[in-house]
């Protein structure tokens, strides 16, 4: 079971309709979709208009490993306006980054959260002034 830490704190997953592998996202369906990508993966390789992707969820397989960073800056500046998710083995102190680097939220596990309980994350949150979501409103 997984918990999803956002500004307001834990909550469980909210995502139902699972998640793909981007080979198989976009297209015209209609139909919901959230797809999971790799570390290695190449950002160019989605759709240039994210057709179809509602959640795009970027995997750090160890706290060292910065790629997911990486490629989450990269899809805001690409222009990736749905929701963006880290998951995997996320520490506390690194959920300001995720934030500032345009993610909306981060999935551990729920050991991790028995682990580092929610007054750790929130203890982590990013002053509001430097979120990608601070900046957008402002040139809103």
């Amino acid at each position: 079971m997984s918990v999803i830490v956002t500004d307001r704190g834990f909550a469980p997953e909210d995502w139902p309709f699972g998640f793909q592998p981007p080979e198989v996202c976009g297209g015209s369906n209609n139909a919901a979709q959230a797809i999971d990508i790799a570390p290695d993966f190449d950002i160019h390789r989605l759709p240039s208009d994210f057709a179809g992707i509602d959640l795009i969820r970027l995997h750090l397989p160890n706290p060292t490993d910065g790629r997911a960073f990486s490629q989450a800056r990269l899809l805001r500046l690409l222009g990736f306006v749905g929701r963006l998710r880290l998951w995997g083995e996320v520490m506390p102190d690194q959920y300001a980054l995720a934030r500032q680097v345009g993610c909306d939220e981060v999935e551990i596990s729920a050991a991790r959260a028995a682990r580092q309980p929610e007054a750790q994350w929130r203890a982590a949150l990013p002053p509001e002034r430097d979120s990608y979501q601070a900046r957008l409103r402002h040139f809103a």
